[in-house]
């Protein structure tokens, strides 16, 4: 079962000349959807294509060319709203949303405004310390993206790349529950999390993949609260959105900023405009795109060309019966399968590559020593290097030998993480590196004994200071291990010493 047992963090404050004021925030997120194809045509998603090398004849609104639904990105939708405990609506339909872009051909956009595919759902947004938010989703709808207008090539004209044009796009829109920058940072990162343990959106914010529009407005405290009562939107600040953020770190500062910026217009008698606006991060502000449009000045329509989308109920329990373990469900289980902390859970359960190796390498073995390694030997080098987890040069099989031997009393810790670099570096069976290049433990208690008889013979006025100050015996135990070239079971060499100095 889920511990859903959180508590809600408190609202970012932010102290204006006169007042203190809350921060409502809700999001719009452009999800690329997962698929080879586009919504209404055949034509590749592969990102990197040379210009208009991925447009069909569709793509291109050349006269007559009628959109066909792709069925895998309705079911690619279908799987996002169940994995996020959503309504899904068996009948949709799609409209037109008119304007006018270089790089849109058709002169609109097909979308679904009136009756999207997936209804209400949620998102739980941990933040680290102990403090859940839940946030509600209030749609996902499906759209075509537009193309790439680039004015940076020629000081006279611009380019149009249509590659991206009518490739499908989830429009995954909140509630204005999130309020505070932190808070709208980690939502995303979640959504982003959950669509790619789905296998929906590869989430992939630099190239564009996923993004956010964020709505920022403000209130007095105690007003929210009113809100959330009645529902009533005029207990809020007039809201602006921030259009196309594709950075964590900038949308934090976007809403800062943009927050700071309505409040001192409201502070000296002004009123806030709703207008669209973009963040400039190396001025570290917010400047006016446009006035913010609403529904009717796009004058949407339903699309004549595409009929009513109508899916069963029976396909969508087979597409649910098809759903991975998600985050919050894989963090519980290694939590209480394997003994692990909720922050070594949540490391672990990042993203899917991660959790599943270390569940490869936990398998059969101490589940908390197999974090420890994964975490701080494996992970801490792959930082390193600049690697991801799918880039391992250490296999779970190999991670796992190493364990195995540490288990098993074969080498020591420190021995293992000498261990750990040769496997990195140059790969090969654990077992067999140890054996082959004398690696192994000394265990001979007679031995050992030996060893610390020799240094304690050695050291006599040490002897003394030890006998008076027991915390001392620690410096013949590292005497000894560098006596035996770190190979003696410290096990053994703690209690010969501890035995010896007794007299």
């Amino acid at each position: 079962m889920l511990d859903l047992t959180f508590e809600t963090p408190k609202p970012k404050t932010i102290a204006g000349a006169k007042h203190d004021w809350e921060l409502v925030i809700g999001m719009e997120v452009h999800a690329q959807v997962t698929s080879n194809a586009k919504l209404f045509s055949a034509a590749s998603t592969k990102f990197g294509a040379e210009p208009n090398n991925n447009v069909s004849f569709v793509d291109a609104a050349m006269p007559g060319m009628l959109p066909t639904i792709n069925e895998y990105c309705v079911e690619q939708a279908v799987r996002t709203g169940l994995g996020l405990k959503a309504e899904i609506h068996l009948q949709s339909a799609f409209d037109r949303k008119n304007y006018f872009y270089p790089d849109l051909p058709q002169g609109y956009q097909i979308s679904q405004l009136y009756h999207p595919i997936v209804g209400e759902g949620e998102v739980l947004v941990e933040m680290g310390d102990g403090t859940a938010r839940l946030v509600r989703v209030e749609r996902i709808h499906l759209e075509q993206d537009a193309g790439k207008s680039i004015h940076d090539m020629d000081p006279n004209m611009s380019f149009v790349d249509l590659n991206r044009t009518g490739v499908a796009l989830m429009e995954i829109v909140s509630r204005p529950d999130i309020r505070g920058p932190e808070e709208a940072a980690a939502y995303l990162g979640k959504l982003r999390q959950i669509l790619r343990y789905l296998g929906t959106c590869d989430g992939n914010m630099q190239s564009g993949s996923m993004r956010a529009d964020v709505n920022v407005s403000i209130c007095r405290p105690g007003d929210y609260e009113k809100y959330q009562a009645t529902q009533d939107f005029s207990h809020l600040g007039t809201r602006c959105e921030i259009k196309n953020m594709n950075s964590m770190r900038f949308i934090q500062a976007a809403i800062d900023v943009e927050a700071r910026r309505q409040i001192a217009i409201v502070e000296a008698g002004g009123s806030v405009d709703q207008e669209t606006r973009l963040y400039d991060p190396d001025k570290n502000e917010t400047r006016s795109m446009r006035s913010k449009e609403e529904a009717h000045d796009y004058r949407y329509f339903p699309d004549p060309d595409l009929l009513p989308l109508v899916i069963e109920q029976a396909w969508v329990d087979e597409i649910g019966a098809t759903l991975p373990e998600l985050p919050d469900a894989k963090k519980a289980r290694f939590i209480g399968d394997f003994g692990l902390s909720g922050y070594d859970a949540s490391v672990l359960t990042a993203d899917l590559e991660s959790a599943d190796y270390f569940e490869a390498v936990a398998a059969g073995r101490d589940g908390k020593m197999a974090a420890n390694w994964v975490i701080n030997e494996l992970f801490g080098r792959l930082k390193k290097d600049d690697k991801d987890i799918t880039d391992s040069p250490v296999s779970p099989a190999q991670l796992g030998g190493v364990i195995d031997l540490i288990a098993s009393d074969a080498i020591s810790g420190k021995i293992a993480k000498d261990l750990f670099e040769i496997v990195y570096t140059e790969g090969g069976d654990p077992a067999e590196i140890v054996e082959t290049r004398g690696m192994k433990q000394v265990t001979d208690t007679g031995a050992i004994e030996a060893a610390v008889d020799e240094i304690i013979a050695a050291n006599p006025e040490q002897v003394a200071k030890a006998q008076e100050n027991p915390k001392l015996a620690g410096w013949f135990v590292g005497q000894v291990m560098k006596a035996t070239g770190g190979k003696a079971n410290p096990k053994a060499v703690n209690q010969l010493v501890a035995q010896k100095l007794k007299g």
